[in-house]
């Protein structure tokens, strides 16, 4: 592919007005290391709702969602879509706990929960695993899919990809902390949106798609196109659907859709001005990300089934293309970016970008304050200076770049990172979800289920019982797992009553669940029972399920849309209008 001068203009100016961001913030983010990691906690709710979508809006999520349409339909979306139960449900309980408790990163909330020598260890274990481990594993991912686009679109080879694509990542984010990211991110999210819808109007005005009708006619496409999956085949519903919404969701720990919320969402709750600001971002965060993004990728990888049918034609169509890339279904959506005219592929390469400069800047700098906050500082120089501890949140930037890098190379595609990362985390995400809640949840409990669940997959991914579906071994290892930490939890004893306390007055959750830890302080008489506040827990769980069919209305009322079945979309702009409805209606009783 060639770019004309006008294509690497704007490709230029995109890369200096992100430099120049960082620069513009450099000189507050590197005041103190609470500035530099977040923003001094005080965030608008619509700039951190914008961060978060751009942050899953990255460039390998196109990639990711082509590779599941064009091996199992539009329906193969469920996959992920399921997750926006645990979004509606951080949205409605977690986000205004998140922002109580006052944490600088959701791994310090281990000591403010849990005692003892086992809360520490926790803390810092995880900050090298999740800020080291399971991070470099999501950059991996998605510089896997930026080699790809540079392969398939420049002709670039990967580690030509690498350094071009994050040389100017690594200096504003090292730069600029927290705020360089927020506001780089609402730069960089509405260009890429902008370019992704161009592209798709483009795409399907091919004359080899011939329109949008042609396109959904098509006998390659007309069998892919149902929102839901074939349910009389079990091989199909269960997979795709059944699984999702009935156990994944709530199970699995994964990156942006951690049940009880946590990593980069965290982060930004806790950066936001208040508990209002924490939960408006995430709300908008989960409606943009779910209801609004989606169709763009959906059409373009629709469009790849008529020019690339198989791996064959994709393989054929690129013959010089890097040996080091491996040929896969995810290649399909840089490839049909190769179709679109000169002049634009400046911005759709600027877009792809931009989608890859948001969620590396995003996970670079929640990475850091792990290392930062709750290993380097905690650990090994509690004494540390603001000046110091910035310093070194900007070596780590650094240093997990390079890390991730070097993982891109050795990864084949999307989809199988995104079910190692899957499995890693089965049978973890239901403590996140109880541990506000139940008292009894302690320190042990997260290391079992962390140890258990790490062994499991990595048994799996060996080799060993490769006949199992990967379904059902998702299954075997969020069962393997739970198991595993309840017994762990009920044969260990439970933190101290002065840290349980502690909490409970601190968070004020609702008091179902700490029942004995209640009884027990009023009765010492250190804690009054005008203290004890009865929460909305049902209402929120009922805004939650609103939510849902909110954002499900409005994905499924577009998709309808665009299908031409008028009848059906107006039905889903009801639900959703409904669901709407009640969840606004509700909204100052949750805050009362």
């Amino acid at each position: 592919m060639t770019l004309t001068l006008l294509d690497w203009s704007i490709i230029g100016a995109y890369f200096a007005v992100s430099l120049l961001i960082g620069l513009w913030v450099s000189k507050k983010a590197g005041k103190s290391y609470s500035e530099y990691f977040l923003s001094g906690r005080n965030m608008p709710w619509w700039l951190l709702g914008i961060s978060m979508v751009a942050t899953t809006f990255s460039a390998d999520t196109p990639n990711l969602v082509t590779d599941m349409v064009r091996n199992n339909g539009v329906a193969g979306n469920w996959q992920w879509w399921a997750f926006l139960l645990t979004g509606m449900l951080t949205v409605f309980v977690y986000a205004k706990l998140w922002r109580r408790s006052g944490v600088l990163t959701d791994l310090e909330f281990y000591e403010i929960r849990y005692s003892g020598k086992a809360a520490a260890f926790l803390r810092g274990f995880r900050a090298i695993y999740l800020g080291v481990f399971f991070n470099i594993m999501i950059m991996a991912t998605v510089t896997l899919a930026a080699i790809k686009i540079g392969g398939v679109m420049l002709g670039l080879s990967p580690m030509q990809t690498i350094l071009i694509a994050s040389l100017i990542t690594v200096v504003y984010t090292s730069l600029g902390g927290l705020t360089g990211v927020l506001w780089t991110d609402f730069f960089q999210f509405i260009l890429a949106m902008v370019g992704m819808v161009w592209a798709a109007v483009l795409l399907v005005d091919l004359p080899q798609v011939g329109g949008l009708q042609n396109l959904l006619q098509h006998p390659n496409v007309s069998g892919k196109l149902n929102l839901l999956p074939d349910f009389s085949d079990p091989s199909q519903y269960l997979p795709l659907f059944v699984l999702p919404i009935a156990i994944q969701w709530w199970s699995v720990w994964y990156p942006g859709a951690e049940p009880g919320g946590g990593g980069y969402v965290a982060q930004r709750m806790l950066s936001a001005k208040n508990e209002k600001h924490a939960i408006s971002a995430t709300l908008f965060f989960n409606i943009a990300h779910y209801a609004l993004r989606p169709w763009p990728w959906i059409i373009i990888a629709l469009t790849s089934i008529i020019i690339f049918p198989d791996l064959a034609s994709l393989k054929a169509a690129f013959p010089n293309l890097s040996k080091d890339v491996v040929i896969k279904d995810d290649l399909a959506f840089p490839a049909m970016l190769t179709f679109l005219p000169a002049g634009l592929i400046g911005l759709l390469v600027s877009a792809l970008l931009a989608a890859y400069m948001s969620t590396i800047a995003t996970h670079l700098n929640w990475g850091s304050s792990y290392i930062v906050n709750d290993f380097y500082k905690r650990f090994i120089a509690p004494d540390a200076s603001e000046k110091k501890l910035v310093n070194i949140g900007r070596l780590s930037t650094i240093v997990l770049m390079v890390l991730a890098s070097v993982l891109a190379l050795y990864l084949q595609n999307a989809l199988q990172a995104f079910n190692i990362l899957l499995q890693i985390g089965a049978g973890t995400g239901l403590i996140f979800i109880l541990r506000w809640f139940w008292w009894r949840i302690n320190a042990y409990t997260e290391i079992a289920a962390m140890i258990i669940s790490f062994v499991v997959a990595l048994i799996f991914e060996l080799g060993f019982y490769e006949t199992i579906p990967s379904h059902l071994r998702l299954v075997l290892g969020v069962g393997i797992t739970t198991v595993g930490w309840v017994v762990v939890t009920l044969l260990t004893p439970a933190s101290s009553h002065d840290k349980l306390l502690s909490f409970y007055k601190h968070i004020k959750p609702a008091p179902g669940g700490w029942r004995p830890v209640i009884d027990r302080a009023i009765g010492e008489g250190t804690l009054k029972q005008e203290d004890i506040v009865p929460g909305r827990l049902p209402l929120e769980i009922a805004c939650m399920v609103a939510g849902c069919f909110l954002v499900y209305g409005a994905l499924f009322a577009v998709g309808f849309f665009i299908y031409s079945d008028i009848p059906m979309a107006l039905i889903m702009v009801s639900i959703a209008t409904v669901s709407g409805y009640f969840m606004f209606k509700s909204w100052g009783k949750i805050h009362e």
